[in-house]
């Protein structure tokens, strides 16, 4: 019988945890004492996050040194390997975030590396001119391509009163394909909000009990494209349903409390932002994808929707321009290389997004608040890599048993050192 004990933010319970996984929650919530927001989420035992938030602060190289000998304790008191590994990976990251907040000198690519279990090397700008020469002949014509994207999005925004509704439409039919697929755990459900003021495109809550609030960002113009990628990314198969599925499974299920808890420049980043992105291609299969836009077009009240044959062909024009941007989209980590490591001026790192990135400035300066920003400097890596890692995994078996094979990563926790061990592994 697993030990129950009343949950932070409300009137359920949720399992108490063993020592280990206790005195981890314990040494994350007071490291976020020290840097606000390093604990996204937190849905465990109430009378923790009360203790971090009554007692006095732990100087951070105390943190350090509490993360240390908490590692040092797995091997006895964690039987199971995998998870003794995903704390491992956890609490060197937050022992290299201690440690930074101490005042230790770090370098950027040393905490990187340390907070994500994964190194994050350069990407070779050949593949984005690849990209932006896909777009070019995508969008034929004799203007600039910088003019005809901005013309073609201009055609594909949605104004923001039409989002919530096209935001609501697309989480009802990834929810469903996610059902058919995967399952989805008991009393689950999530509920999306409009916002602003915000340093990224949409935010997803985990709010525990298997709930989860969704925000979506409308500082810049919503365009159809990213619509689709944002909503699944955050609702399913992506962020909220990993969320609940884990919840029921790994914390309801088999008492790993430890995971009550999300905390920001960990590993567990890296795989969940991966597992969101690669989940598109469950949730917008690529036959499916144009009927998809299609159809978003109309929910939207986009001008083109009112001639099918002149939507059917703009749908399949965005779901090769989709394609195209989603490799563009993995140009951060060398932007934040650039002015992190380089030491380039941010005028320089936003020419570069605009050039070689194919970003509006607009869009480029967003991205670059979100590279500066001192919680989420080092975060930019984890969408391309976590994806890459993860894709390579899941196409290591036949395409037959590749939807049950991400089932797998719903309802695991891993660290990308036990993948990347797997994959070597003949």
């Amino acid at each position: 019988m697993i030990e129950r004990v009343p949950a932070a933010g409300g009137v359920r319970t949720v399992p108490r945890g063993d020592a280990v996984a206790r005195d981890y929650l314990r040494l994350a919530l007071r490291l976020d004492q020290h840097r606000p927001g390093l604990v996204d989420a937190y849905h465990g035992p109430a009378d923790l996050k009360a203790a971090a938030d009554m007692e006095a602060l732990r100087p951070p190289a105390r943190l350090a040194d509490d993360a240390v000998a908490l590692r040092e304790r797995l091997p006895a008191e964690v039987e199971d390997p995998e998870r003794r590994e995903w704390f491992r990976a956890q609490l060197v990251a937050l022992e290299a975030q201690a440690r930074e907040v101490a005042g230790e000198t770090v370098s950027y690519e040393e905490l990187v590396a340390w907070c994500f279990d994964h190194p994050m090397p350069r990407v070779d700008d050949a593949l984005f001119h690849a990209a932006a020469g896909d777009l070019d002949v995508i969008l034929s014509g004799d203007a600039p391509l910088d003019e005809r994207l901005a013309a073609w999005d201009a055609a594909l925004t949605i104004d923001p009163e039409r989002v919530p509704t096209a935001a609501d439409h697309l989480t009802a039919i990834f929810r469903a394909r996610a059902a058919a697929l995967f399952g989805l755990p008991d009393g689950e459900g999530c509920r999306i909000s409009m916002v602003r003021d915000r340093p990224w495109s949409g935010y997803n809550w985990y709010e525990g009990g298997r709930r989860s609030r969704v925000e979506i960002n409308l500082d810049l113009p919503v365009r159809a494209g990213d619509l689709v990628h944002t909503v699944a990314h955050e609702t399913y198969p992506g962020h909220h349903l990993e969320a609940a599925t884990r919840e029921a499974r790994l914390v309801d299920g088999e008492g790993c409390t430890e995971l009550t808890l999300l905390s920001i420049n960990t590993p567990e980043c890296l795989l969940h932002e991966g597992l969101a992105d690669l989940g598109y291609r469950f949730a917008v299969p690529s036959a499916d994808e144009a009927a998809l836009l299609e159809d978003l077009f109309r929910i939207a009240g986009l001008p083109v929707a009112a001639d099918p044959g002149a939507a059917r062909a703009a749908a399949e024009t965005q779901a090769r321009v989709g394609r195209a941007r989603r490799v563009l989209r993995g140009i951060g980590g060398n932007a934040a290389l650039l002015r992190h490591v380089d030491g380039r001026p941010r005028a320089e790192v936003v020419d570069y997004l605009v050039t070689v990135g194919r970003s509006t400035s607009t869009r480029a300066e967003q991205r670059l608040d979100f590279i500066e920003h001192p919680l989420w400097r080092t975060y930019v890596f984890v969408y391309r890599e976590g994806e890459q890692l993860l894709a390579r995994w899941l196409e290591r078996v036949p395409e037959a048993e590749r939807t049950a094979r991400f089932g797998r990563l719903l309802a695991e926790a891993r660290s990308p050192s036990s993948i990347e061990a797997e994959l070597n592994r003949p």
